[in-house]
C-alpha cells in the first residue's frame, strides 16, 4: 500500500542514549523503563532504543548461551507490565532465536502487544564488532510474513501466543506508517532506508550499537543527512553510550533528522544513565518534500509492493499534543579530537570505576606526556563527575559518587574536582637515579593541579637490590652500554627499572586505600600509547601492563595535542609544559653536562630510530589501508617523493622488524579504551599472528628489487 496524501500530520517522536552494561538485564531493563516515561513526558507517541539494548550489545559470546534469550522475553515482558508500552509505540532491540536460528532484532510493541519483530539483514563484521559469530544475517525478502510463537508467559499475561517476525513496517490509523534500519543497514551500499522510503515510508528508526572511533561521529551525521536528504523522511538515531564491560565507549549521539535536517541531537559524552530527546514533525512535510523530486516519483511508481503489518486502532498523530514543528538545528555538536581524546576515555573510566567496585585509581607519574595525559583524563573524569553530582544530588552520578567515595551522608557531593581526586586519583613518581629533576618537578606540579595524592617514591633501592641479588648467584654484574656494557647488558638494566614499577604500582594500589584508613582497593592505570604498541617500544610488563589503560589506542601526537587543549580547558598550565618537553624513557644515565638538573638525553625517537609522526603513518598505512611491507613501501614512495626510495626502504624494513619482533608484546596488553581505528591490540581488534619471520624474506627482497629499478631509472 502507497503511502496515502491528507492533512496536516504533526507526529512528536522520541529516540535516546542509554547506557547499558552487558547482562545487567535489570539495571538496562529500568533504563529503557525510565526512557519510555521521559518520551511520553514530551508527548512521543513512538520511542526509539539502542541495538540489543535490553541484554545489552556486548554480551559477545554470551549471545551463544539460551539463558541470554530468556532473561530479555523475562525483561521485555516485565516493561510491558509495568506500562512502558501504554499509548505509544516502543521499538526495542534484543535478541530473538527463530526457525533454530539467532536473530539480532527490533521488536516493536504498543500497549502490551508484539506487532512486529524484524531482524537485522546485514551483519557488522569490521573493525571491533564480530555479529556473524552470534547472529545470522535474515535473508527473507521484504514482504514475507512468518509467525514467532512466543513464550508461553506472553500468552499467559497478554493473550498472545504469536507475533508476525519478517522484513515488513508498520501502517497505523492515521495513515503514518513507520519502518526499521539497524545499524549497520545504514552503512551497506543498498540500504534498507532506501527501499523504505520508495515504499512510503515516513518514518525510519535505527537503533544502533555504535562505538567511539576518533572522528567516527562526523561520518555517522553525514550519513544520516544524506540519507534524508536523497530520500526524504524522518529519520530517528539511538545509541549506547558508555561502556558496556569492554574496552569500547559507545558514544551515544542519538538524533532526528528530516528531509536532510538535523531537529534534534543528543550528547556524544556525557555520565547521564538516560537521555531522551525529541522532535516534532510535519509529516506533510516529508510527503510534499519526496513528491518534489520527479525522480523519486519514477523510482517509487515501478517498486515493488511492500508488505505491512496493520495496527489501524492506533494513530502516532496526536490531536491533544499538537503543537508547532521542531525547527532544524543551525548548529551540530561535534567535538573536535583533542576533546574526543580526553573525554571519551574520561567517561569510560567513570563507567568502569563505578561498575568495578574499586575505590579509585592508582597511576604511576612519569612526568612524561602519556602518563600526563593518563592523569589530565581522570582529572577531566572528576570535573564531569563533579559537575553532574552537584547538579543532582538525589542523581545516579551523585549516589556514585558517594559510594566510591565511600561517603555515608546522604547529601554529600565534592566540593571542587581537586577534592574527588584527591580521594580517587592516586598518582606515584618512581624515581632512579637516572630520573631528572624536570620530569620528577613535572609530575609532583601534576598531581597538585589536578588534587591527585601523590606521592614521590624512590625505587632505587629495589633495582639495586635486585642486581645484588643476580651478582651473588651468577659472580656477573651487568652495566649501562655507556659504562662499558653490552647493549644485551643495557636493556635488561633498563628493563628491570621498568618491571620493578610495574610491581612497585600494584603493591601501592593494594595497601594505599589501607594507609589512607579506607576500604577497597586501587584499578592501576597505563599509559602506553598506541604508536608503542604498534612499535614494540616498552617492556613487557612493566608500567604498560595494568589493569585498564585509557590511552592505548591513541597516538602520540594525538595526546600532545589533548594537552595542549586541556591547559587551556581546564587551567591546567602544567600540561603543556608537558606537551613541549622531549619524550624520554629515562631508564640509561643521562649524558648532559648538568645531570638530573636538565631533560634527559635519552630520547624516544632517537631509541626507537623512527619519529611519532612516521610511526602514526606506518600504522594507519599497516592497519587501515591494509599495506603489507611492499605496498606500503610503493605508497610512501608517492607521499614521501622527496625522500630517496632506498631511505623509504630502510624505513619500511626498520618498522616492519621491529613490529614483528615486537608483536608478542601485543598478546599481553592491557585492555585499552578503543580510539583509533589502527590500534594494534591483539586481544580484539587487529587479529594477526606474533610469530614472524622477522627477515621478512620474500617482501624484503620484492622492495630491494624495485629500489634497483627506481635508481637505474634515474642514471
Amino acid at each position: 500500500m502507497k503511502n496515502p496524501g491528507g492533512g496536516a500530520s504533526l507526529v512528536t517522536v522520541a529516540t535516546c542514549n542509554l547506557n547499558q552494561w552487558a547482562l545487567d538485564f535489570d539495571g538496562n531493563m529500568e533504563r529503557i523503563l525510565r526512557s519510555c516515561l521521559k518520551a511520553k513526558e514530551h508527548g512521543a507517541s513512538y520511542r526509539l532504543g539502542p541495538e540489543l539494548e535490553i541484554c545489552g550489545y556486548g554480551c559477545e559470546d554470551h549471545f551463544l548461551e539460551q539463558d541470554t534469550f530468556a532473561h530479555c522475553w523475562e525483561s521485555l515482558a516485565e516493561l510491558m507490565e509495568r506500562g512502558a508500552t501504554d499509548g505509544m509505540l516502543c521499538d526495542f532491540g534484543m535478541p530473538v532465536l527463530f526457525g533454530g536460528v539467532r536473530y539480532n532484532c527490533r521488536v516493536l510493541v504498543r500497549d502490551k502487544k508484539i506487532l512486529l519483530i524484524r531482524p537485522k539483514t546485514a551483519m557488522a563484521d569490521q573493525g571491533n564488532y564480530r555479529e556473524s559469530r552470534y547472529f545470522t544475517s535474515f535473508r527473507g525478502t521484504m514482504g514475507q510474513v512468518e509467525k514467532l510463537v512466543l513464550p508461553g508467559t506472553f500468552r499467559e499475561k497478554f493473550q498472545q501466543a504469536t507475533a508476525t517476525f519478517g522484513i515488513q513496517y508498520m501502517l497505523f490509523g492515521d495513515g503514518t506508517t513507520v519502518g526499521c534500519e539497524s545499524c549497520e543497514e545504514l552503512w551497506t551500499p543498498r540500504s534498507t532506508h532506501i527501499e523504505l522510503a520508495l515504499q512510503g515510508v515516513e518514518i525510519i528508526g535505527n537503533g544502533s550499537g555504535s562505538y567511539h572511533e576518533l572522528r567516527k561521529l562526523n561520518q555517522r551525521l553525514e550519513l544520516i543527512v544524506s540519507a534524508t536528504r536523497k530520500c526524504g523522511g524522518v529519520y530517528l538515531y539511538a545509541n549506547q553510550r558508555g561502556c558496556d564491560g569492554g574496552r569500547l565507549y559507545y558514544d551515544g549521539g542519538a538524533l532526528i533528522a528530516c528531509n536532510g535536517r538535523i531537529l534534534a541531537q543528543a550528547s556524544q559524552f556525557s555520565l547521564e544513565d538516560v537521555e531522551v530527546i525529541t522532535a516534532t514533525v510535519d509529516l506533510d512535510d516529508v510527503r510534499s518534500y519526496r513528491a518534489s523530486i520527479p525522480s523519486i516519483g519514477i523510482q517509487a511508481a515501478i517498486s515493488s509492493r511492500g508488505c505491512y503489518v496493520d495496527d489501524s486502532d492506533f494513530c502516532l498523530v496526536r490531536g491533544d499534543y499538537l503543537s508547532t514543528p521542531s525547527i532544524p538545528l543551525e548548529s551540530l555538536q561535534v567535538h573536535i579530537s583533542e576533546e574526543e581524546c580526553c573525554l571519551g576515555p574520561a567517561c569510560w573510566l567513570w563507567d568502569y570505576l563505578r561498575r568495578s567496585g574499586a575505590a579509585g585509581f592508582f597511576l604511576p607519574l612519569s612526568g612524561g606526556a602519556d602518563s600526563s595525559s593518563v592523569a589530565a583524563i581522570v582529572g577531566a573524569m572528576c570535573q564531569l563527575v563533579t559537575v553532574a553530582a552537584q547538579k543532582d544530588l538525589n542523581g545516579q552520578v551523585a549516589q556514585d559518587c558517594r559510594r566510591v567515595c565511600r561517603q555515608e551522608l546522604a547529601s554529600w557531593v565534592p566540593a571542587t574536582s581537586q577534592e574527588l581526586a584527591n580521594i580517587i586519583l592516586h598518582t606515584a613518581f618512581m624515581g632512579t637515579r637516572n630520573s631528572s629533576t624536570k620530569t620528577t618537578d613535572r609530575a609532583k606540579r601534576l598531581g597538585d593541579t589536578i588534587g591527585s595524592y601523590h606521592l614521590s617514591i624512590p625505587i632505587g633501592l629495589m633495582v639495586e637490590a635486585v642486581l645484588k641479588v643476580f651478582t651473588l648467584t651468577t659472580g656477573m654484574s651487568p652495566r649501562f652500554s655507556s659504562h662499558g656494557g653490552t647493549m644485551t647488558e643495557d636493556l635488561a638494566m633498563q628493563n628491570i627499572q621498568a618491571r620493578l614499577r610495574m610491581v612497585t604500582a600494584y603493591l601501592y594500589a593494594q595497601l594505599l586505600p589501607w594507609v589512607r584508613s579506607r576500604s577497597g582497593f586501587l584499578l592501576v592505570l597505563g599509559s602506553a600509547n598506541v604508536d608503542e604498541g604498534l612499535r614494540g617500544y616498552m617492556t613487557k610488563y612493566d608500567c604498560s601492563s595494568a589493569d585498564l589503560n585509557p590511552i592505548g589506542a591513541i597516538s602520540k601526537g594525538d595526546l600532545k595535542k589533548m594537552l595542549i587543549w586541556a591547559s587551556l580547558a581546564y587551567g591546567w598550565d602544567v600540561l603543556a609544559d608537558v606537551a613541549e618537553a622531549p619524550p624520554t624513557a629515562e631508564l640509561r644515565p643521562s649524558t648532559g653536562e648538568n645531570g638530573v638538573d636538565e631533560e634527559h638525553s635519552q630520547l624516544d625517537e632517537e631509541d626507537m630510530g623512527m619519529s611519532y609522526y612516521e610511526l602514526g603513518l606506518f600504522g594507519s598505512l599497516r592497519k587501515l589501508s591494509r599495506c603489507g611491507p611492499v605496498s606500503m613501501f610503493r605508497k610512501l614512495c608517492i607521499i614521501w617523493n622527496d625522500t630517496p626510495p632506498v631511505e623509504v626502504a630502510t624505513k619500511v624494513k626498520r618498522f616492519f622488524y621491529y613490529y614483528a619482533v615486537n608483536r608478542h608484546k601485543m598478546c599481553t596488553i592491557t585492555p585499552a579504551y578503543h580510539a583509533e581505528g589502527y590500534s594494534p591490540d591483539d586481544n580484539r581488534f587487529d587479529l594477526r599472528q606474533f610469530l614472524y619471520n622477522v627477515s621478512w624474506p620474500r617482501q624484503f627482497a620484492v622492495i630491494d628489487r624495485l629500489v634497483a629499478k627506481s635508481d637505474e631509472s634515474e642514471k
